[in-house]
């Protein structure tokens, strides 16, 4: 979203998980279909029947989004979508827990968090989950609440997750950014007029809260040795 003239004043920025505050999600998946042999394409023709703008409502991505199947449900009906290069069957247990192993953390990206934080911003997590596994020990401290979408039933991007959010912060939209990488998402939480950052790199969502957030310029990023 674009602004002119003074900063506005945030009170709050609330953050997607998955390829923002990690490695993006195609590192991962690159090398988990390298590292089991999968057709690469058998994966990217269920995430965009599943995933994409047109894909229909309830889709199995959907369903596992919003809690109304099971992680294990879903790693049986993606693996029956799933070939290796030599036409075999995938193992579907564990499934997305050896897709997930290949995602790491993004450190400068937890960082801008413990700086957002000491500029007494507040912030918060805002994840359509698959599977809820979070690494929460590392997360822990960074954030003053976290809305998951298979613990609340709604996903993004319903326009009522971010209200959610909101209401649970006790903000109005324009108090608040939300950080995401995926560009639906970004843009639904613009049309309720949140401060969106489309999350592309860590150099870009950087800058664009620093000029979101001006304060952010004076707590100095936490170097790799510390």
């Amino acid at each position: 979203m674009g602004s002119s003239g003074a900063a506005p004043t945030i009170r709050a920025v609330i953050f997607d998980y998955g390829g923002v505050l990690t490695t993006p999600g195609r590192v991962a998946i690159k090398a988990w279909t390298e590292q089991e042999g999968i057709r690469p394409e058998t994966f990217s023709a269920a995430l965009k029947e599943w995933l994409s703008r047109s894909a229909p409502v309830g889709s199995p991505i959907h369903q596992l989004e919003t809690g109304e199947i099971s992680a294990a449900e879903f790693d049986r009906t993606l693996a029956r979508r799933l070939r290796t290069i030599d036409d075999q069957p995938v193992e579907a247990d564990g499934l997305m827990r050896r897709m997930f192993a290949r995602m790491r953390s993004e450190p400068v990206m937890l960082d801008l968090v413990r700086r957002l934080r000491a500029c007494r911003v507040r912030t918060a997590l805002l994840s359509n989950s698959w599977g809820n596994n979070y690494p929460w020990d590392l997360l822990d401290g960074l954030f003053e609440l976290a809305v998951i979408s298979g613990e609340v039933g709604l996903r993004k991007p319903d326009p009522r997750i971010y209200q959610l959010t909101l209401d649970r912060l006790g903000l109005a939209a324009r108090e608040a950014v939300f950080v995401d990488d995926g560009a639906p998402n970004v843009e639904a939480a613009q049309r309720l007029g949140l401060h969106g950052v489309l999350h592309t790199d860590v150099a870009g969502t950087c800058a664009r809260l620093a000029e979101l957030v001006p304060a952010l310029d004076r707590v100095a990023p936490r170097s790799e040795e510390d």
